[in-house]
């Protein structure tokens, strides 16, 4: 409606004898090219486009606004298995977990929905909530019962269009959808924030900001460090003198040094660090607690 509108606008009336000089340069020239390209409406994405790019450098729309008319297109061509996360990389909980281990995987995650898993990843028994905890305490062991808090969860096939998702987001309010593969299994999970993600690009919180840090100083002996961090960065910032010549990452130090995947909760003393892993998965470690020895 709204090219039709312009359309008419700019067809109305007689050409002056200089139309065609001023339409040489700038937002005129713009406006005769567009009309000419799409005087039957946009046919292609290219259309659109062009469209954007002579709004935009008409002034018309800020590049922001722009950038995210362009990423509502795009979430009509995207599917869920372009967006999800992946099913190694999904943060999730076990429902035989004690109250004691389940707040403390809530705040070391920051996450706000955690699926809950049976005996694998492929059977997901529901969604906790984190709010669904603030009333609980260390002292509510005996009465708590997890099942009790557990939401339905949502399944999506990896196939589907990320636009009919948020569709379905918005009609069902689901914040959190698991994603099955085409043999049944779990592929990943996708949440709301990684569609509007698509839309207006990257949102982070506070967590995020932290958890960005390669290594955050808890207090004069403990350290949370990335399991990614580089050994010369951590090198650098302990003054220590570990090797970099057969792994690139602390994760991969730790990895070594214990000879085979870490779990959580796993410890080893390495020199006069002590590494405690705080979460991993089946393909690498995620975060690490470091303590430094008393000398």
């Amino acid at each position: 409606m709204v090219l039709g509108i312009t359309f008419c606008f700019m067809n109305d009336g007689p050409s002056s004898p200089h139309t065609e000089r001023d339409h040489d340069a700038g937002p005129a020239s713009w406006w005769r090219r567009l009309t000419q390209r799409l005087a039957g409406g946009p046919r292609t994405r290219e259309d659109l486009n062009d469209l954007l790019d002579g709004a935009h450098e008409s002034g018309l729309v800020d590049a922001d606004a722009a950038s995210m008319i362009r990423g509502v297109f795009e979430t009509g061509q995207l599917q869920v298995r372009d967006i999800m996360v992946p099913r190694a990389q999904m943060v999730v909980v076990e429902r035989d977990w004690p109250l004691e281990q389940l707040l403390r995987e809530v705040v070391d995650a920051g996450h706000s929905r955690f699926p809950v898993i049976g005996d694998s990843r492929d059977e997901i028994i529901g969604i906790l909530l984190a709010k669904d905890l603030l009333r609980f305490t260390s002292s509510d062991v005996e009465t708590f019962d997890l099942n009790r808090w557990l939401r339905p969860v949502a399944f999506v096939p990896e196939s589907k269009r990320v636009n009919v998702l948020l569709k379905d987001f918005r009609k069902s309010r689901n914040h959190m959808a698991l994603v099955a593969d085409e043999y049944g299994g779990v592929a990943g999970l996708v949440t709301i924030e990684d569609v509007l993600e698509q839309i207006v690009g990257e949102i982070d919180d506070e967590h995020d900001e932290s958890e960005s840090a390669q290594i955050q100083k808890q207090d004069d002996r403990r350290f949370l460090v990335q399991g990614l961090t580089p050994i010369d960065e951590f090198n650098r910032y302990f003054n220590a003198e570990f090797s970099d010549e057969d792994f690139d990452t602390v994760g991969g130090l730790v990895m070594h040094e214990l000879g085979h995947m870490p779990r959580r909760g796993e410890s080893i003393q390495i020199d006069r660090f002590q590494f405690n892993v705080q979460r991993a998965d089946s393909r690498r470690v995620h975060l690490l607690q470091v303590m430094l020895s008393q000398t």
